[in-house]
């Protein structure tokens, strides 16, 4: 069966962060026929990392969510935005894990802030982290603003994600990943897709 793990990074119980990473997870289940989904929350483990950091040797829980995201088939991973990168707690987990861990591995990336102008965390922060943990990342990242969680705009970017997650864990076809339709160049030229719509998708991932 395959397995995927989601790993979230939230502070608070309950928290935007885990919302998130609880839909994210919904929707890989449903774009995978048979799926184990096992969410590890970082939060659980502050105090273990902080030691492994220190000692070098990690603590039972923290080493069971070690060997959980190392045995997984794909990741789906969710911070949310502190001083527009990563939270320190999100960072550290990805420190421990040994060189290799994450090789080839499938991964979505996703992250929470209160603002949408930290949308571009993404690409700036997230997709570079995992470049160079030589992980694959899906094309489709998912950034949700406080506003966002109500927009069906956020459920559609929400299912292409987890389709493409889907796809690369190798259980799906990758024309069965939704996708919006393309327009053709006498399209645009007869109803011009307005500038602020094109930076929406461009800020959507």
């Amino acid at each position: 069966m395959t397995s995927v793990v989601v790993v979230s990074a939230g502070l608070s119980n309950p928290s935007t962060t885990r919302l998130l990473a609880d839909r994210l997870a919904a929707a890989t289940t449903q774009a995978l026929e048979e799926v184990d989904v096992t969410v590890v929350e970082l939060r659980d483990v502050a105090h273990e990392l902080t030691d492994h950091l220190l000692t070098g040797f990690p603590g039972p829980g923290l080493a069971d969510a070690i060997d959980t995201v190392r045995s997984a088939d794909g990741l789906v991973v969710v911070t949310p935005v502190f001083s527009a990168s990563y939270s320190g707690l999100f960072k550290t987990f990805f420190d421990v894990l040994e060189p290799g861990t994450l090789d080839g591995v499938p991964v979505l990336v996703a992250a929470t802030a209160g603002t949408a102008r930290h949308s571009l965390v993404l690409e700036h922060a997230l997709r570079p982290l995992f470049a160079y943990l030589r992980a694959v990342v899906v094309p489709t990242g998912v950034f949700a603003a406080t506003e966002d969680f109500a927009s069906p705009d956020l459920e559609q970017r929400i299912g292409r994600a987890a389709g493409e997650l889907a796809a690369l864990v190798g259980k799906v076809s990758t024309a069965d990943v939704d996708r919006p339709a393309r327009r053709s160049v006498d399209d645009e030229l007869a109803a011009p897709t307005p500038f602020e719509e094109l930076l929406r998708r461009a800020s959507d991932g």
